[in-house]
Protein backbone atom coordinates (compact mmCIF):
# COMPACT_ATOMS: atom_id res chain seq x y z
CA UNK A 1 0.00 0.00 0.00
CA UNK A 2 1.15 3.28 -1.10
CA UNK A 3 1.86 6.05 1.96
CA UNK A 4 -0.46 9.41 1.34
CA UNK A 5 1.43 12.11 2.33
CA UNK A 6 -1.41 15.07 3.19
CA UNK A 7 1.24 17.53 3.62
CA UNK A 8 2.60 18.21 -0.13
CA UNK A 9 -1.20 17.23 -1.29
CA UNK A 10 -2.03 20.92 -0.68
CA UNK A 11 -5.51 21.50 0.96
CA UNK A 12 -8.53 20.34 -0.94
CA UNK A 13 -10.87 23.49 -2.28
CA UNK A 14 -13.04 25.15 -0.19
CA UNK A 15 -16.68 26.35 -1.42
CA UNK A 16 -16.75 30.49 -1.16
CA UNK A 17 -19.59 31.85 0.56
CA UNK A 18 -21.60 34.47 -1.28
CA UNK A 19 -20.62 38.07 -0.76
CA UNK A 20 -23.56 39.58 -0.05
CA UNK A 21 -24.20 36.91 2.98
CA UNK A 22 -26.35 39.20 4.86
CA UNK A 23 -28.22 40.82 2.03
CA UNK A 24 -31.49 39.58 0.31
CA UNK A 25 -32.28 39.31 -2.70
CA UNK A 26 -33.23 42.01 -5.41
CA UNK A 27 -36.35 40.66 -6.12
CA UNK A 28 -37.36 40.47 -2.98
CA UNK A 29 -36.26 44.27 -2.17
CA UNK A 30 -37.90 45.67 -4.79
CA UNK A 31 -41.19 44.28 -3.87
CA UNK A 32 -40.60 45.26 -0.40
CA UNK A 33 -39.55 48.62 -1.30
CA UNK A 34 -42.24 49.74 -2.51
CA UNK A 35 -44.38 48.58 0.62
CA UNK A 36 -41.94 50.70 2.89
CA UNK A 37 -43.00 53.69 0.67
CA UNK A 38 -46.40 53.33 1.20
CA UNK A 39 -45.55 53.36 5.16
CA UNK A 40 -45.26 57.33 5.88
CA UNK A 41 -47.76 57.82 3.87
CA UNK A 42 -50.02 56.12 5.73
CA UNK A 43 -48.64 57.53 9.30
CA UNK A 44 -48.95 61.28 7.27
CA UNK A 45 -52.76 60.26 6.81
CA UNK A 46 -53.70 59.15 10.31
CA UNK A 47 -51.82 62.10 11.93
CA UNK A 48 -53.69 64.47 9.48
CA UNK A 49 -56.87 63.00 10.36
CA UNK A 50 -56.45 62.93 14.60
CA UNK A 51 -55.72 66.02 13.86
CA UNK A 52 -58.74 67.33 12.20
CA UNK A 53 -60.47 65.52 14.47
CA UNK A 54 -58.93 67.36 16.98
CA UNK A 55 -60.35 70.43 16.12
CA UNK A 56 -63.75 69.45 15.19
CA UNK A 57 -64.26 68.67 18.58
CA UNK A 58 -62.69 71.69 19.95
CA UNK A 59 -65.25 73.33 17.73
CA UNK A 60 -68.35 71.60 19.06
CA UNK A 61 -67.26 72.28 22.74
CA UNK A 62 -67.13 75.77 22.02
CA UNK A 63 -70.62 77.03 21.63
CA UNK A 64 -71.79 74.75 25.11
CA UNK A 65 -70.52 77.77 27.59
CA UNK A 66 -73.74 78.15 29.93
CA UNK A 67 -74.81 81.87 28.80
CA UNK A 68 -76.70 82.34 31.83
CA UNK A 69 -73.71 83.74 34.57
CA UNK A 70 -75.35 85.94 37.24
CA UNK A 71 -73.26 89.00 36.71
CA UNK A 72 -74.89 90.79 40.02
CA UNK A 73 -73.16 88.12 42.01
CA UNK A 74 -69.31 88.92 40.69
CA UNK A 75 -69.93 92.54 40.91
CA UNK A 76 -67.96 93.61 44.47
CA UNK A 77 -70.47 95.41 47.14
CA UNK A 78 -70.18 99.04 47.53
CA UNK A 79 -70.05 99.03 51.46
CA UNK A 80 -72.85 100.84 52.58
CA UNK A 81 -72.56 103.89 54.79
CA UNK A 82 -71.49 101.27 57.85
CA UNK A 83 -68.17 102.57 59.49
CA UNK A 84 -65.47 100.21 60.84
CA UNK A 85 -64.76 100.41 64.25
CA UNK A 86 -61.83 101.74 65.72
CA UNK A 87 -58.56 99.85 65.79
CA UNK A 88 -57.98 99.00 69.35
CA UNK A 89 -54.56 100.63 71.10
CA UNK A 90 -51.89 98.38 71.17
CA UNK A 91 -50.21 98.09 74.51
CA UNK A 92 -46.65 96.36 74.37
CA UNK A 93 -45.21 95.21 77.89
CA UNK A 94 -41.61 94.70 76.77
CA UNK A 95 -41.86 98.87 76.30
CA UNK A 96 -42.13 99.06 79.94
CA UNK A 97 -40.05 96.52 81.26
CA UNK A 98 -36.89 96.43 78.62
CA UNK A 99 -35.93 99.51 80.89
CA UNK A 100 -35.71 97.96 83.92
CA UNK A 101 -33.54 95.32 83.13
CA UNK A 102 -29.69 95.08 83.64
CA UNK A 103 -27.72 92.24 82.23
CA UNK A 104 -24.33 91.56 83.93
CA UNK A 105 -21.95 90.13 82.44
CA UNK A 106 -18.33 89.01 84.10
CA UNK A 107 -15.84 89.59 81.54
CA UNK A 108 -12.05 88.93 82.34
CA UNK A 109 -9.65 91.14 80.52
CA UNK A 110 -7.29 89.35 78.54
CA UNK A 111 -3.64 89.40 80.09
CA UNK A 112 -1.07 90.60 78.08
CA UNK A 113 1.87 87.80 77.84
CA UNK A 114 4.90 88.79 78.17
CA UNK A 115 5.59 86.22 75.90
CA UNK A 116 6.70 86.83 72.05
CA UNK A 117 6.35 84.67 69.29
CA UNK A 118 8.64 84.04 66.67
CA UNK A 119 7.44 81.77 63.09
CA UNK A 120 10.08 80.17 61.19
CA UNK A 121 8.89 79.33 57.86
CA UNK A 122 11.91 77.65 56.05
CA UNK A 123 15.87 77.43 56.41
CA UNK A 124 18.24 76.74 53.43
CA UNK A 125 21.41 76.37 52.61
CA UNK A 126 22.39 78.76 50.44
CA UNK A 127 21.20 82.60 51.63
CA UNK A 128 20.19 82.93 47.68
CA UNK A 129 17.20 80.42 48.20
CA UNK A 130 16.53 82.43 51.56
CA UNK A 131 16.42 85.85 50.30
CA UNK A 132 13.41 84.50 47.34
CA UNK A 133 12.08 83.26 50.48
CA UNK A 134 12.06 86.44 51.89
CA UNK A 135 10.73 88.07 48.43
CA UNK A 136 7.43 85.79 48.25
CA UNK A 137 6.77 86.74 52.25
CA UNK A 138 7.27 90.34 51.32
CA UNK A 139 4.75 90.71 48.48
CA UNK A 140 2.50 89.30 51.40
CA UNK A 141 3.14 92.57 53.22
CA UNK A 142 4.91 90.99 55.78
CA UNK A 143 8.85 91.56 57.20
CA UNK A 144 10.57 88.51 57.24
CA UNK A 145 14.67 88.17 58.40
CA UNK A 146 17.56 86.17 57.47
CA UNK A 147 19.39 84.29 60.25
CA UNK A 148 22.45 82.52 59.49
CA UNK A 149 23.06 79.63 62.39
CA UNK A 150 25.85 77.22 62.29
CA UNK A 151 25.32 73.98 64.02
CA UNK A 152 26.51 70.13 63.91
CA UNK A 153 24.59 69.63 61.02
CA UNK A 154 26.13 72.63 58.50
CA UNK A 155 25.60 76.11 57.84
CA UNK A 156 21.62 77.21 57.83
CA UNK A 157 20.03 80.20 56.51
CA UNK A 158 16.75 80.44 58.43
CA UNK A 159 13.84 82.49 57.11
CA UNK A 160 12.16 83.74 60.48
CA UNK A 161 8.63 86.30 60.72
CA UNK A 162 8.39 87.99 64.26
CA UNK A 163 8.24 89.38 66.88
CA UNK A 164 4.78 89.18 67.02
CA UNK A 165 3.32 90.18 70.70
CA UNK A 166 0.50 87.43 71.02
CA UNK A 167 0.00 83.85 69.15
CA UNK A 168 -3.32 85.18 67.23
CA UNK A 169 -1.07 87.59 65.57
CA UNK A 170 1.29 85.02 64.26
CA UNK A 171 -1.62 82.88 63.12
CA UNK A 172 -3.29 85.62 61.05
CA UNK A 173 0.19 86.07 59.56
CA UNK A 174 0.68 82.16 59.05
CA UNK A 175 -2.94 82.47 57.27
CA UNK A 176 -2.22 84.50 54.96
CA UNK A 177 1.32 83.23 53.67
CA UNK A 178 -1.07 80.20 52.85
CA UNK A 179 -2.87 82.05 49.98
CA UNK A 180 0.76 81.67 48.16
CA UNK A 181 1.40 78.68 49.05
CA UNK A 182 3.95 79.09 51.93
CA UNK A 183 2.45 76.11 54.37
CA UNK A 184 5.90 75.11 55.66
CA UNK A 185 5.63 78.56 58.74
CA UNK A 186 6.08 76.90 61.98
CA UNK A 187 5.16 79.12 65.30
CA UNK A 188 7.66 79.16 68.25
CA UNK A 189 8.08 81.23 71.55
CA UNK A 190 10.52 83.91 70.57
CA UNK A 191 13.79 83.19 72.29
CA UNK A 192 16.85 84.38 70.02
Amino acid sequence: MAQRDYVSRGRAPQNKKPVNKGRKPKDQGQSSGSAMSKLPIVRLVGVFALVIGFGAFLWSIKDNVEEKVDTQAARPVAPTEEVLPELPEEEWEYIKTLPGYEVEVDVKQQEKSDKRYLMQCASFRTRAQAEEMKAKIAFQGLEALIRHSTGSNGEWFRVILGPFESKRDAEKAKHSLRKVNIATCQIWYWNL
